[in-house]
C-alpha cells in the first residue's frame, strides 16, 4: 500500500521521529478512510474537490485551522512521494485553498521572573530537586526541545570542552556551549543520580527513563510560580532562551544554530 511505503521512507530515508511518523499516519489514515466512504475512491485516486470537501468537513466539525494546514501539509508530501515514484501525475492539493492562519508571537516569560526562580527559589536537596533545578537551567541556558533533554546522555557532556552534544530533529547532532555554572548544576545532580546502568542523564525517582509529561509538569510547577501566563510547557523556556538572547545583542543566525532550526525564518523572536 502506498501509504505504508511513503511511512517507511520518512521513518528510514528522512530519518523522521516515531511521533511525526505517527501524525503522518493518523492524518493519512483519516483522509483514506474519509475519501473511501463519502468517494468511494481510494487516496491515490481522489481529485482536489475531494480534499476540499474532507477540509470543508473538518471546519464545519470545528477543527482549528492550523490543525487542518497541518492535515494540508501530511497530504502534500504523500502525494509529492507518489509523484516522485512515478504512481501520481499531478498533485490535487495544487487546486486547495487553506483558511489563513493568524501569527501569534511566541509566548516567553520576562527575564526578571526568571532571575527570581533560579536565584531566590530553593529547591529540595534531594535528587529530585537537583533534577529539576537541572532541567529548568538545560532549558533556559540552553534552549533545547524536550525530546532533546529527555535523549540527553551523560556521554553527551563534556566539562572538559565545556559543552555537550545534543541530538535533534531527523537525527543531527548540533554542539552546545555551556556555562561553568550549568556544569556545576550538573555535576550536581550526578552525586545525586540514581545508580542505574540506564546511560540517560535524567532520571525519575526510581531510577528510569524520564517522559515528556513528566518534564512538562515539572516546568509547569514552577513557571507557573513567577509568571501569569496561561501556557508553562518547556517551549516557552526554549522561547524565553531565544528572546533573552536576542535581548542581549545576540545575532539571529547564531540562535537559529543553537536551536537547531533549519532556516532563519523558523527563528520567531
Amino acid at each position: 500500500m502506498h501509504i505504508d511505503d511513503f511511512l517507511n521512507h520518512i521513518a528510514k530515508e528522512k530519518r523522521y521521529s516515531d511521533h511525526t511518523v505517527t501524525g503522518y499516519k493518523t492524518d493519512l489514515t483519516e483522509f483514506s478512510d474519509y475519501a473511501h466512504r463519502y468517494f468511494d475512491l481510494s487516496i491515490e485516486k481522489v481529485n482536489h474537490r475531494v480534499v476540499r470537501s474532507w477540509f470543508a468537513q473538518m471546519m464545519e466539525d470545528g477543527y482549528k485551522p492550523r490543525t487542518v494546514h497541518r492535515k494540508s501539509s501530511s497530504l502534500k508530501s504523500f502525494f509529492k512521494f507518489l509523484m516522485v515514484q512515478g504512481n501520481l501525475e499531478k498533485s490535487p492539493m495544487d487546486l486547495v485553498p487553506l483558511p489563513k492562519l493568524e501569527k501569534k508571537l511566541p509566548k516567553f516569560v520576562e527575564e526578571k521572573s526568571l532571575d527570581v526562580l533560579f536565584s531566590d527559589f530553593k529547591f529540595p536537596n534531594n535528587h529530585d530537586g537537583k533534577r529539576d533545578k537541572l532541567i529548568l537551567d538545560l532549558f533556559y541556558q540552553t534552549g533545547i526541545r524536550q525530546a532533546e533533554l529527555i535523549g540527553l546522555t551523560l556521554n553527551d557532556v563534556d566539562f572538559t570542552l565545556q559543552q555537550i552534544k545534543v541530538l535533534g530533529k531527523r537525527n543531527k547532532e548540533r554542539i552546545i556551549p555551556v556555562s561553568l555554572n550549568l556544569l556545576e548544576t550538573i555535576g550536581e545532580y550526578t552525586s545525586y543520580r540514581k545508580a542505574r546502568s540506564d546511560s540517560n542523564l535524567l532520571l525519575t525517582s526510581d531510577g528510569k527513563k524520564l517522559y515528556p509529561k513528566l518534564v512538562y509538569n515539572i516546568v509547569n510547577k514552577y513557571l507557573s510560580q513567577v509568571t501569569t501566563l496561561s501556557q508553562c510547557s518547556p517551549h516557552v523556556l526554549r522561547h524565553s532562551f531565544a528572546t533573552h538572547m536576542l535581548n542581549n545583542g545576540a545575532e539571529l543566525n547564531s540562535i537559529k544554530e543553537l536551536l537547531g532550526h533549519v532556516n532563519l525564518s523558523a527563528t520567531q523572536v
